[in-house]
């Protein structure tokens, strides 16, 4: 089964650069998560002010080019699992997390696990 992964945090964090460890601790988790075959895809997202969202509201779409001010949390990153259980997808989640614990502890965080449903394009 498949999980989507989110990692969100203030913004203002964009401003400092993670600490060296961090970057060594996640760069092993990343490949050892590649090399397991667990993980599938992985990034970290450019900033909101590179962003624009497109709301449906009313029947009517709007576009507002980023920053988005008025958003106390943003999705910095995502990943995408393949694991059996929820549980080992909640486990890579809490590692992940840990990592930043340990050596970002003001980098307040949350992270988010959500499965993915099945999608059958049609033929």
């Amino acid at each position: 089964m498949r999980y989507m992964m989110f990692i969100m945090g203030s913004e203002h964090h964009r401003d400092q650069t993670p600490p060296q460890p961090l970057m060594d601790a996640m760069d092993t988790f990343v490949k050892d998560g590649f090399k397991s075959g667990i993980l599938v895809d992985t990034a970290g997202l450019q900033p909101t002010s590179k962003g624009t969202r497109i709301r449906s509201r009313k029947g009517k779409l709007t576009t507002t080019d980023g920053p988005f001010t008025e958003t106390k949390e943003v999705i910095g990153g995502y990943a995408i699992v393949e694991v059996k259980t929820h549980e080992q997808a909640i486990d890579l989640a809490t590692q992940f997390m840990e990592l930043h614990r340990v050596h970002w502890p003001e980098f307040d965080c949350v992270g988010e696990v959500r499965p993915i449903e099945a999608f059958d394009a049609p033929q």
